[in-house]
This record gives C-alpha cells, sequence and structure tokens, in this order.
C-alpha cells in the first residue's frame, strides 16, 4: 500500500493536486477504453458521463469540473456538495458520473482521472440548450395606430443556441411589407410585397391600412423544444365610413321593404336610422338589425313591414365614433304595381316571377359598364355628399280577363244548348 500525491496541469492555469491512497498491482497498467462522450442537454434534463477503464487493478477514479477546480466524486465516494450529483460503476470497467435535472452552472469541461503517476486523465464536455423566452423590456405589447401612419414591432428573445424570429398573422392573412423606391421619400410610392412569414426582430408596417388590423404572432424558435409564440394586436382607428347600395328604393304599398347600410369604422361606431329627424327602433312596423361582417365593418338593415303613405320618405343611416360622424339617405317613394288581393290568373296563362333588378344588373342588361358602390366618408366637421343610385323594378305585362268576355261565354253556351235540344227533337218526331 502506498500514498501518492500527485501535481497535474489541467490546462496552462490550473495546477491540480491529488493525493489518494492506492494499491498497485496487476500484470499491466490502467488505461482508458474510450474517449468520454461529449454530452449536448436540454435544460432540466438528466446527463450522464460515461468513463471506460481498464486493468484499473488497486487504482482509483476520480470525477473533476475542471472550470472550477472542484473535485466531484472520487471512487465510489461523491465529494461534491451538490445533491444532483450522483456516481456508479460496472465491473470497475464503466465509471459514470450522473448529474440530475443540469442547470446553466452545470455546463463546461468534466475530467475523469486514474490516479498513477504520472495522472492519467481524459475529458468530456456538457454544453446545455435552453428552449426561448422572449424578453420583456425588449418586446412590444399591443399597439393602436391611425389608419395610415407606421408602425414598429419588436420582439426580442433569448436561449441556447440563440433564437431565431418569425412573424405571422394569427387569421392567417399575408403580411404586408411597403419599402420605398430607390430615391423616393417615405411617404411617396413604395414597393408592396405581401408575404405570409417575416424573418427578424423587427417588423415595419408602413401606410397601415384597416384590412392590416388584427393580431400578429411573433415566433421564436431554437431547436429546443418548446417553440415559444407572443400575441400582439394592431388596433387601427379611422373614422366611420358608410357604403350604400342603393340610395333610391321604390316600392308597392302594402308590401315589406328592406333598406341597407354598410359601416367602416374603427373605434366600433354607434350606428342607427332617423326618419324627420326621430331616431327608428324596432317596433311592429319596423325590424332593425345590426349584423357583424368583420373587426371593424356592420351591416345596418332597416325593414318597413306593410308599407303605407305615410313611410315614404327620407331614410338616415348614421354613424359616429370618437373620430368623426357621417350619415347617409336612402329615398323611398311608391311604385305602382298589384293588390295583395288580385289572385285570378287564366289557365292558359305561364307566368314568370316578377323580378327585381338593382343598378348594376340594368347596366349589365344594357351592356353598359357598373357604376362604383357609393362611400361616403365622415369626418368631423365635414358635410357628406352622396349620388343617388336608382333601383328598377322590371315586371311582366300580364293579359287582363273582363267580366263582359266571360258574359258572351256564357251566352254562346246557352244557345249551343238549346240548338242541339232542337236537333234531338226533330229526330224523335221522324
Amino acid at each position: 500500500m502506498s500514498v501518492n500525491c500527485a501535481a497535474s496541469k489541467i490546462c496552462k492555469s490550473v495546477e491540480f493536486f491529488t493525493c489518494v491512497v492506492s494499491v498497485s498491482g496487476g500484470a499491466f497498467p490502467p488505461e482508458f477504453a474510450g474517449p468520454i462522450t461529449n454530452l449536448t442537454v436540454p435544460l432540466g434534463r438528466d446527463a450522464t458521463f460515461t468513463c471506460l477503464v481498464k486493468h484499473l487493478g488497486g487504482y482509483r477514479v476520480g470525477w473533476l469540473k475542471v472550470d472550477t477546480k472542484a473535485i466531484q466524486a472520487i471512487h465510489d465516494h461523491v465529494i461534491t456538495h451538490n445533491n444532483r450529483v450522483s456516481v456508479s460503476h460496472s465491473d470497475h470497467t464503466m465509471w459514470k458520473l450522473h448529474i440530475k435535472s443540469v442547470q446553466r452552472e452545470d455546463e463546461g469541461l468534466y475530467m475523469c482521472q486514474i490516479n498513477t503517476d504520472p495522472m492519467k486523465s481524459q475529458t468530456g464536455m456538457l454544453s446545455i440548450t435552453v428552449p426561448p423566452d422572449f424578453i420583456p423590456e425588449d418586446t412590444s405589447s399591443d399597439v393602436m395606430i391611425h389608419e395610415g401612419k407606421q408602425v414598429k414591432l419588436t420582439c426580442r428573445a433569448r436561449g441556447v443556441p440563440p433564437p431565431r424570429i418569425a412573424w405571422r398573422r394569427e387569421d392567417g392573412k399575408n403580411i404586408i411589407i411597403r419599402k420605398p423606391f430607390a430615391g423616393s421619400a417615405l411617404n411617396q410610392k413604395s414597393h408592396v410585397s405581401p408575404v405570409s412569414e417575416y424573418q427578424g426582430e423587427e417588423l415595419n408596417l408602413t401606410k397601415i391600412s384597416r384590412n392590416e388590423m388584427g393580431v400578429y404572432l411573433c415566433i421564436a424558435t431554437n431547436g429546443v423544444p418548446p417553440a415559444v409564440s407572443k400575441r400582439i394586436f394592431i388596433n387601427v382607428h379611422f373614422s366611420p365610413v358608410i357604403h350604400v347600395p342603393n340610395q333610391l328604393v321604390g316600392a308597392p304599398l302594402g308590401t315589406d321593404v328592406l333598406l341597407e347600410c354598410f359601416v367602416e369604422a374603427s373605434p366600433k361606431s354607434i350606428n342607427y336610422w332617423v326618419k324627420d329627424n326621430a331616431m327608428i327602433i324596432s317596433s311592429q312596423q319596423h325590424d332593425v338589425q345590426t349584423t357583424v361582417k368583420s373587426q371593424f365593418e356592420v351591416r345596418m338593415a332597416l325593414t318597413i313591414r306593410n308599407l303605407q303613405k305615410h313611410d315614404v320618405g327620407t331614410y338616415k343611416c348614421v354613424a359616429k365614433n370618437s373620430l368623426g360622424e357621417v350619415e347617409s339617405s336612402i329615398r323611398l317613394y311608391e311604385i305602382s304595381g298589384p293588390a295583395k288581393t288580385q289572385k285570378a290568373r287564366p289557365s292558359f296563362y305561364d307566368e314568370e316571377d316578377e323580378t327585381v333588378f338593382g343598378s348594376a344588373e340594368m347596366e349589365k342588361m344594357e351592356n353598359k359598364p357598373l357604376s362604383v358602390d357609393n362611400a361616403i366618408n365622415g369626418h368631423m366637421g365635414y358635410p357628406s355628399v352622396a349620388t343617388p343610385v336608382p333601383t328598377v323594378r322590371i315586371g311582366k305585362k300580364r293579359p287582363t280577363i273582363s267580366a263582359s268576355s266571360n258574359a258572351d261565354r256564357r251566352r254562346a253556351t246557352e244557345l249551343l244548348v238549346v240548338l242541339l235540344t232542337l236537333i234531338l227533337t226533330g229526330h224523335r218526331c221522324q
């Protein structure tokens, strides 16, 4: 039995002294049977180094963390105070160092030693990967922007290896990238590129429109699960705009009439109908409905039941929000039409249903170019002007049945019966 103290240089500036009690013996000196495999382990997982030794005899195996010069274990005994570290071996040939739930401080170079003279050693590297995580102070939150302005979204994340940042829209629509042409100012014409995904930590959106409103996803990935994403909502504000399909509507008395307006506004507007300076609410005669078409568009619908003389006139749809107010007019007038009680039709007349054409359909029939939908923009302090677009009702002419024609038919039938009776009587007399 002997006591050996050896001084070994781990690196240029670190010298490690080891004193172990050993029993020499065996025909062959101990040596390593293979190198230590480097490890790359995700944060929080377990790591195990394996040191293969042959002809160990009475010599001992030790483990050392190189950067801190801390002895981890000697043979079967754990020296470090880190309770996540343990050792095991099999047949004195396979020696293992176990590190449970690895942390960032566990990363580094580990040495397996045999206390020969001179000492024999080999090293293995523990690398720890870290999944991406956003840096809150460097990442944008929800933003509000006026239409036509510019907004910059920033998204930064940390992790090992460094994360890659990608941008997408939550609704699946393209991201619109506008870049000025060379030599032109920012507010001049620009090159527009729609992309499904944009790469980079910063996303610049210029001349933003209402159609670009919505949730944008910042996604950080580095190959270490899980990937992370952050939702950033861009709220584009603009004053109300009203689109009216038909500003001139005609209908017969006694029928139900539908008037409609389409409103775009952000923030959401207060919408209502007015006639003769009085607000219209849902009642037995009026049905007021509002249908959401998108996050900034609604459809206003007013149904007037059983149209009467006093219902004819001008109706206004009004929209207000914090940025402005706008209104548009629809003129409702009476047109002649069949009474509801008139149902008599000749059996020989094959009548088709009456068809109602709007202005667009009329222009198609006449081979004229379609008229552009009326858009009335509301701005604070500016009046709105509308151009009427009439709706034309076209009906087929129906044949009329008069009372005099029916009487003539009855007389002819009676004469025919009398004539047949006389003929039969004459035959019997013969």
